[in-house]
């Protein structure tokens, strides 16, 4: 397994740098002038424009700046933020842990949920408990998720007043210890269930699917026929084969989540990479974009890592095959 997991990270090296070098041209070859968002729209003199240029170093040829950027990265640096003056490195590590915490909070929720509702629903096909699950996961993925939020926000923090409508922490106390704990969570819920929802109707429908699938072979029938108990039938016989395909799924699902929580952090106002993203966009700040995108296409190579040792763990069968 440590083979695999070494070969695996080698793997993800020329992947990360093809990553870096097509973020790099696609942004650079992007219509505007990082310059002008920096001078803005006030009148400048043009040796003022073009000192700002020098400084950056936007006046050199772009395979230049190109070389510059990838010798500088794997040195550690990500660059220096145009706009908030200061280096991108900081204010990724800063953003990150918070957003961890919303995508890997929906993505778990989404997971649980997600499955109990395709168990449910596999357990009594063509019932009522199946239609419902099976509308809902339709209404699901209909659903835009920054429409979702405002909902949310309108039912649960207007309306009822239960819920804080945006924010980490309450910004008129200052809480300490479990109570600290207490309201990032209560902040928490609203953007999480509204970045989960998509997530957690598409494992419920592959979950079901699984599952039926399942409970249809050949070793299932073997084992109710020698009268295993339901229960241990469902759960120890069939619900493990019947994951394989859902790991996959939220492996493959964990880039888009931190996708999405960019339009999730917008209208909640979490203070996360996705509201960074959506900031240096405006004020096209490339050194902080390009950062942003370079730790979510390593975090989706490492979530793809983590999807084929947890089907190791669910499925021995793997484990015994030779490289």
């Amino acid at each position: 397994m440590s083979g695999f997991v070494l070969r695996r990270l080698g793997e993800a090296v020329p992947l990360l740098l093809a990553v870096i070098v097509l973020n790099f041209l696609i942004i650079h070859l992007a219509p505007g002038d990082p310059v002008q968002a920096l001078v803005g729209d006030y009148p400048a003199p043009p040796e003022y424009v073009e000192r700002i240029r020098a400084q950056y170093g936007l006046d050199l040829p772009l395979a230049q700046q190109l070389w510059n950027y990838l010798a500088a990265v794997l040195q550690g640096d990500l660059g220096f933020s145009f706009a908030n003056r200061r280096p991108v490195i900081e204010l990724v590590l800063e953003r990150l842990g918070n957003t961890l915490m919303l995508t890997v909070s929906a993505l778990a929720f989404a997971t649980c949920a997600g499955v109990a509702l395709g168990i449910a629903a596999a357990r009594r096909p063509r019932t009522f408990v199946d239609h419902a699950v099976t509308s809902v996961s339709l209404l699901g993925f209909a659903v835009p998720v920054f429409w979702l939020g405002q909902i949310l926000i309108l039912v649960f923090a207007v309306l009822l007043e239960w819920l804080p409508a945006q924010g980490m922490v309450d910004s008129r106390e200052d809480y300490r210890g479990w109570d600290h704990v207490a309201d990032v969570a209560v902040h928490l819920l609203l953007p999480a269930l509204a970045l989960s929802l998509r997530y957690l109707v598409s494992t419920a429908r592959l979950t079901r699917t699984s599952m039926l699938e399942a409970l249809a072979s050949d070793y299932i029938v073997t084992a109710r026929a020698k009268g295993v108990r339901a229960m241990r039938l469902l759960y120890v016989h069939a619900l493990p084969n019947a994951l394989l395909p859902v790991v996959t799924s939220v492996g493959y699902n964990f880039g888009y989540v931190l996708a999405g929580s960019a339009l999730v952090e917008t209208v909640f106002s979490w203070p996360g990479l996705g509201r960074l993203l959506y900031d240096a966009m405006l004020a096209r700040d490339t050194p902080v974009i390009l950062g942003i995108f370079l730790v979510g296409a390593a975090t989706a190579v490492l979530a793809n890592l983590a999807t084929d040792l947890a089907y190791g763990w669910l499925d021995p069968r793997i484990r015994q095959r030779k490289p």
